[in-house]
């Protein structure tokens, strides 16, 4: 019997390639997303999936209804989002994903896997940091993902399952496509004028993973023995995946050609710096292979921008920038104060 899956956010940056991958390796796949990135396309959709068309804050119990499994990607996706205002954050990623939850639960889905992030680890005192490593969220969207692994951790019981894959950076080509993700944006700006510009000093480490590879641990989770993957946590990556960002940008100048280096390092840059130990995701899933390097990453990239003759217009066009994108559908009141579709604006499946 084939496995029925809901995707939340299957229309965002990681979501648009999920969904189609996971409907590709035979899964009865539903979306739901409220549409908010619906515009936001660079290049076409894999495959469409069906849709529920909703807020999460506005889930009811009959939309989890015969499902065997929740994929939790729906949120607020990064800091500036959550400097908007604290209240949107808190009210989406944190209430109304334990909602989901709770729902899934009293629906009877047995799994839900639960987007999370490194950056909950914040600027920590550890050289390395593992998933029993103090949290130290620096911000609302981390302290948001803090506080919804906690409590919808506290829900899990012989019935339901939940796991949580704390995702580091994500780069990668995607139809919802951002240019606020480091690599995206290295590479993004070389393709489109020439320059890969840092502004910081360029030490700060990250973990970075391709949106692909984050794609296909979350199918091999999905795919896990319940009792493996049973309410635990789990750095999602390799431990060659740690790198600084000066070695991304480097990487960027090898692989656009006439790309030049710009160091434009500045007091108020972010020098957040952490790597991350993902050696308990090798050894629970031993058979598993992250596949993309940056520097597959790097030459992806720019081989679709220059398929597509990305511009330096395209490139910081407000639709590939998620604050620059809201802040528009706010301004034109598309969306109200509460960031919620205006019955003009709304979108229909």
């Amino acid at each position: 019997m084939t496995m029925r899956v809901l995707v939340t956010g299957h229309e965002g940056y990681v979501g648009s390639v999920m969904a189609p991958m996971l409907a590709e390796a035979g899964y009865d796949v539903v979306g739901l997303d409220t549409g908010f990135y619906a515009e936001c396309t660079l290049v076409p959709d894999r495959v469409r999936v069906p849709v529920i068309r909703k807020d999460l804050r506005d889930v009811e119990a009959r939309d989890l209804d015969g499902f065997d499994a929740v994929i939790h990607l729906g949120a607020l996706s990064n800091d500036p989002i959550g400097n908007l205002n604290p209240a949107w954050t808190e009210e989406i990623n944190f209430t109304a994903s334990v909602r989901l939850a709770e729902l899934a639960k009293a629906a009877g889905v047995r799994r839900f896997l639960f987007s999370s992030s490194c950056i909950m680890y914040g600027m920590s005192e550890a050289a390395v940091v593992n998933e029993v490593s103090p949290l130290d969220p620096k911000t609302e969207y981390a302290r948001s993902k803090v506080q919804a692994e906690r409590a919808i951790a506290a829900l899990a019981d012989e019935t339901f399952s939940p796991t949580f894959l704390r995702n580091g950076t994500i780069y990668g080509l995607s139809p919802r496509m951002r240019f606020d993700t480091v690599l995206n944006n290295l590479t993004g700006s070389a393709a489109a004028t020439g320059r890969v510009v840092l502004h910081s000093n360029g030490e700060p480490w990250r973990p970075v993973i391709h949106v692909r590879d984050v794609s296909r641990a979350f199918l091999h989770v999905l795919q896990a023995p319940i009792e493996a993957i049973h309410s635990q946590a789990f750095n999602n990556g390799a431990n060659d995946m740690n790198h600084q960002i000066r070695e991304l940008a480097e990487v960027v100048v090898a692989t656009v050609p006439g790309a030049r280096l710009e160091c434009l390092a500045s007091a108020d840059a972010d020098q957040r710096t952490y790597r991350t130990d993902f050696s308990k995701f090798a050894r629970t899933f031993p058979d598993f292979r992250f596949r993309w390097t940056i520097r597959d990453g790097a030459q992806e990239l720019f081989e679709a921008f220059r398929a597509i003759g990305l511009t330096a217009e395209d490139f910081v066009d407000r639709r590939f920038t998620r604050l620059t994108w809201l802040r528009h559908l706010l301004d034109t009141g598309r969306l109200n104060h509460s960031l919620r579709w205006q019955a003009q604006g709304a979108l229909h499946s």
